[in-house]
């Protein structure tokens, strides 16, 4: 039977899918929508974002609500075990097979099967999940026939698929039929407008579990909750509410007691007895992340210093460092970006999304730096 039929709004409340974002809503949209169909669904994003839960929403949404939800980490599952994990074994079929056993895809019959980490999962299981996807067939380790299992896929990663098959490490045809329909995480940090929100519920959350009365905020801790960049996403800003409320024993918190639960958080220094303040312009957090992306590509000192002096070129470009210097013959910053990003949109042949993932920025970040060197 199918559940019934809940506003966008209780949706959200019941499945803890918070948010008052366009992309939140949009998601929650697709996942009322798909929920009741039989379709694999691949969800992706960075970690931390609620992905398993969003699999949770669509699997109670679903006409399979009343049977099983195995929930199976692909990354957690050492090579030589994952198949007889997933697909089961006969007894004798290997040395510490001493007797026949399930796996999770017959415990998963008449349900929904959750592989999280999908990206994780080795090339010669995939060709076999990809056949359970298509006929619904599996074979148990060392079993003479084939087996059945009525069974919805749900798929996670946090790794760009599209990139692992370029490079061959996962299969084009299951990344296909995974990808039926695809649902996107964004990162807490590019839906700002939602903190409050999940703030609000998280604090009462953990005040009801503990029987805390917590005392709120101080304004510097809402600034900086407001500010931070939010690496581990949602999971991040869960637990850091847990341990400050808690650890605290309910008192307000002010931004010194949350940059102790916070990786890297900005902070204000003082020099000479005048106020510095730590928050950094649009334009240096670019800086930051330039220079992150150089890190990342593992470029050395020399080499940077050498990209800045215009003796080499990135990409296969061969602009002459004059041609934008700052006058002295050395490349701008600016250039020295625009050519990193021109030169990423040159390797994944216009692939936007690829492109940024080998930047280490967004999406809608290399977007705005395309608009903004005229790269279009």
């Amino acid at each position: 039977m199918t559940p019934p039929v809940m506003d966008r709004e209780t949706f959200q409340q019941t499945y803890s899918i918070l948010g008052h974002s366009s992309e939140i809503l949009e998601i929650v949209d697709v996942i009322r929508e798909v929920a009741p169909t039989d379709l694999a669904v691949l969800i992706t994003g960075e970690s931390g974002t609620g992905k398993e839960i969003v699999a949770k929403a669509l699997h109670a949404e679903s006409r399979r609500a009343a049977g099983p939800m195995v929930s199976v980490n692909c990354g957690a599952i050492p090579e030589g075990l994952i198949e007889s994990e997933l697909f089961g074994h006969e007894k004798g079929s290997f040395t510490s097979a001493v007797e026949t056993r399930k796996g999770y895809f017959e415990i998963a019959d008449g349900g929904t099967i959750f592989l999280d980490e999908v990206g994780e999962m080795p090339l010669g299981t995939q060709v076999k999940l990809l056949r359970v996807l298509e006929t619904g067939e599996f074979m148990r380790v060392g079993a003479p026939v084939a087996r059945r299992a009525d069974v919805r896929i749900i798929a996670a990663t946090n790794k760009l698929l599209e990139y692992e098959v370029q490079q061959r490490r996962f299969r084009p045809d299951l990344y296909f039929r995974l990808r039926s329909v695809n649902i996107q995480l964004p990162p807490l940090r590019t839906r700002r407008e939602d903190i409050p929100l999940l703030v609000e519920f998280f604090a009462r959350q953990v005040a009801e579990k503990n029987g805390i009365r917590f005392e709120g905020f101080s304004d510097d801790a809402t600034s900086l909750l407001m500010s931070y960049h939010w690496p581990g996403n949602v999971r991040e800003l869960r637990n850091m509410m847990e341990s400050a409320i808690v650890l605290k024993r309910g008192r307000q918190l002010n931004a010194d007691d949350l940059r102790t639960y916070l990786q890297d958080a900005p902070s204000v220094t003082t020099e000479r007895n005048l106020p510095v303040v730590a928050n950094k312009s649009v334009e240096q957090s670019d800086r930051d992340l330039m220079f992150d992306m150089l890190r990342r590509l593992n470029w050395s000192i020399g080499e940077v210093k050498d990209l800045v002096e215009g003796r080499i070129a990135v990409a296969g470009t061969s602009v002459p460092a004059a041609d934008h210097s700052n006058g002295n013959g050395t490349l701008t910053l600016d250039e020295m970006e625009r050519r990193m990003i021109s030169g990423a949109l040159e390797r994944h042949r216009g692939n936007r999304r690829m492109a940024a993932k080998d930047l280490n920025i967004s999406e809608r970040t290399l977007y705005r730096k395309i608009k903004d060197y005229g790269l279009q």
